[in-house]
């Protein structure tokens, strides 16, 4: 799982059926403490995020099928939820 803030939408015509009626979203991906990595993924929505918000991904394939219910989708990366609050406590470690 990782975490990023969304940046932006991608509009396509043509797209595999699979992403039929979902968004496509570019997620800057980030630390636990919102701090950009300088790195980012596109993503499909299926958490209803939107530009701006702080989002949970899911970046495995298999979990992204199980997730999208299709076991044969070319999809990688799910935005799975929409981030409130990253609490961190010490570990002790």
């Amino acid at each position: 799982m990782l975490l990023g803030i969304v940046r932006g939408e991608i509009y396509s015509t043509i797209h595999h059926a699979v992403c039929a009626g979902k968004k496509l979203l570019i997620v800057d991906l980030t630390d636990a403490e919102w701090k950009p990595t300088g790195k980012y993924v596109i993503a499909v929505d299926a958490a209803g995020a939107g530009v701006g918000e702080r989002v949970l991904i899911n970046d495995e394939g298999n979990g992204a099928r199980q997730i999208l219910k299709d076991d044969k989708a070319p999809v990688r990366t799910v935005i799975v939820g929409i981030v409130d609050v990253v609490e961190l406590k010490a570990t002790g470690i």
